[in-house]
């Protein structure tokens, strides 16, 4: 009897450190719930099949990780969806940058360091904004080196940021209130109303970890529940350094097009 309790327990806490930790047994396979709703999975575990990539990305033990410098890794296969749904597991190492982009032009779900990176230190370009345009409602992530769970939903106007299963971002970008961050990001070189790009992941010569990808298309017969969610406070310094950052952006794009000229 005292055996059988030894190994019930053994369970439960095996149970317990992998939901802490944030991972799944089988994260690169579809569970029967998301084969219902119709998720497709990127990423098979065994190689960068339907990827495209410049010889710097590799895949270890299951995971996607960078092997040198050289540029994003990018699904080739089919353009995100206008309305959908987007599951991935990420981790980073110690100060380490990377970023999902999912629509074009500067559109980028932010993954990071948030505690020993400079951009941890303004909510705007922290783990699970969109990047230099709206900061989620608080840090949600996991200690370095643990697996964070991220997910993206769009539909319509609507981006919805999740980080370990909490609500951070649910932006919508028609909303007023919400102007002059949307201005902000098109400054830089988003606009948030494009549609039609490949599924990327950044190389920011950060070491970086991503698994358990899964995309899905959002039907039109089904409603998005959207909430308010409130931003992180930015402070006025913060302001002050972003005016600084985009001056600099816009000076060197400006340079740019006067070398094509």
């Amino acid at each position: 009897m005292k055996k059988q309790i030894s190994i019930i327990c053994l369970g439960c806490l095996v149970l317990l450190m992998s939901n802490q930790s944030g991972c799944t047994s089988e994260p690169n396979q579809l569970s029967e719930q998301e084969q219902q709703q119709g998720f497709k999975l990127l990423f098979n575990g065994r190689d960068l099949t339907d990827w495209q990539h410049s010889g710097n990305w590799k895949v270890e033990e299951g995971v996607i990780t960078r092997s040198g410098k050289g540029g994003s890794l990018v699904y080739e296969t089919e353009p995100v969806p206008d309305n959908f749904e987007l599951k991935f597991e990420w981790k980073v190492a110690e100060g380490s940058n990377s970023g999902v982009y999912y629509r074009p032009g500067q559109y980028e779900y932010q993954i990071l360091d948030n505690q020993k990176h400079v951009d941890g230190k303004n909510p705007r370009t922290s783990a699970a904004s969109i990047y230099f345009c709206l900061p989620p409602s608080h840090d949600a992530t996991r200690p370095v080196g643990e697996w964070n769970t991220g997910r993206i939903v769009c539909q319509g106007t609507v981006i919805q940021h999740w980080l370990n299963g909490e609500k951070v971002i649910d932006l919508d970008y028609t909303d007023p209130r919400y102007a002059w961050h949307v201005e902000l990001l098109a400054n830089r070189g988003g606009n948030l109303s494009d549609r039609g790009a490949n599924l990327s992941l950044q190389d920011h010569g950060d070491p970086v970890w991503y698994r358990a990808l899964k995309m899905r298309s959002i039907p039109d017969t089904e409603k998005l529940k959207h909430s308010n969610v409130n931003p992180a406070e930015i402070t006025d310094a913060m302001l002050a350094a972003e005016q600084r950052k985009l001056q600099r952006i816009m000076e060197s794009r400006a340079r740019q097009q006067q070398k094509k000229q």
